[in-house]
């Protein structure tokens, strides 16, 4: 059945990128409705924002979407991983700003007022999109690709010459609240000497390692209390992969595997997905599968502690 949240919730906070203060507010929407961001600041004319492959306009630093009119909001990464991985189907965002609020760089403050508000559940059927086989892309050493499985699978790889990071790899089932216990804590990261050249272009003004990214350099996490988890960095690509994900604007069903992958890499793959039309289907789901999605029978007490 698919679900949108009972009552609406308010996150207040600045955009990571360019540090401006930012409200976004998740409201309850019907069935067949979809994710939808909308721009209060641009007034009625500038239109709403599906939340969809094809509005995304490519950034090496977060996923941006923009409409037809211009409309555009960034950095909507963690926010639709927690929507999808909590299992909401329907939603409209109304934000005051060009970004989402970065809050500490995880989805842990979303899923945590998505689940506190509860899900309505109506009785309109899911649909999901079935992988029917494999699709792969790349740019230079990364990839991504999907290939077909019974549920979402997510696995991911990556290699840094920082000695904190290194390489790291994880698959996990995105099935029975995996994404919220092991993966919505997760913060965005980056390293020092990335940190210092997007300060000195005029970026990340918003960042502050001590609340919203864990920085590396070399051997040293310069994050105040350190990492959540000891592969902190591998468990939030998969986070950012599973909210790109979910701009293909149903659950999906398949086993994505990411090598050094990035946002725009993942919106080639679901734009190569699209352009195959026998790469995928759209199935309605049953109990049986249905219960397979990612964010079904979550709830709140799934949520990890984190300092």
């Amino acid at each position: 059945m698919q679900t949108t949240i009972r009552s609406s919730v308010r996150f207040d906070g600045v955009g990571l990128h360019s540090g401006a203060p930012s409200r976004a507010v998740i409201r309850p929407a019907g069935p067949g409705f979809g994710i939808v961001f909308r721009r209060t600041d641009l007034g009625v004319g500038a239109g709403d924002i599906p939340a969809r492959w094809d509005m995304v306009d490519q950034s090496p630093l977060c996923t941006r979407l923009i409409n037809g009119k211009g409309a555009d909001i960034s950095t909507v990464e963690h926010l639709m991983a927690a929507l999808v991985g909590c299992g909401v189907h329907n939603a409209l965002i109304e934000v005051t700003g060009p970004e989402i609020p970065i809050m500490d760089g995880s989805a842990s403050g979303f899923v945590r007022a998505i689940l506190s508000a509860g899900l309505q559940v109506s009785t309109a059927p899911v649909r999901a999109l079935r992988v029917l086989k494999p699709v792969e892309v790349r740019r230079g050493a990364a990839m991504a690709r999907l290939s077909p499985h019974e549920t979402l699978l997510i696995e991911f790889s990556i290699d840094f010459e920082d000695a904190a990071i290194g390489s790291q790899r994880k698959l996990l089932n995105m099935s029975n609240g995996s994404f919220v216990r092991e993966l919505s804590t997760s913060r965005t990261f980056c390293r020092k000497a990335d940190v210092d050249a997007m300060l000195a272009n005029g970026l990340a003004q918003g960042g502050n390692p001590g609340e919203n990214a864990v920085v590396f350099d070399g051997d040293r996490v310069l994050s105040p209390g350190g990492l959540r988890h000891a592969d902190e960095p591998v468990r939030h690509k998969m986070l950012d992969a599973l909210g790109d994900l979910g701009l293909a604007g149903l659950p999906v069903l398949g086993h994505y595997e990411g090598r050094r992958a990035g946002h725009a890499l993942t919106n080639d793959l679901l734009r190569a997905l699209f352009a195959d039309v026998d790469a995928c289907e759209i199935v309605e789901c049953d109990a049986e599968m249905a219960a397979r999605l990612p964010g079904a029978g979550v709830h709140a007490g799934e949520i990890p502690e984190v300092a």
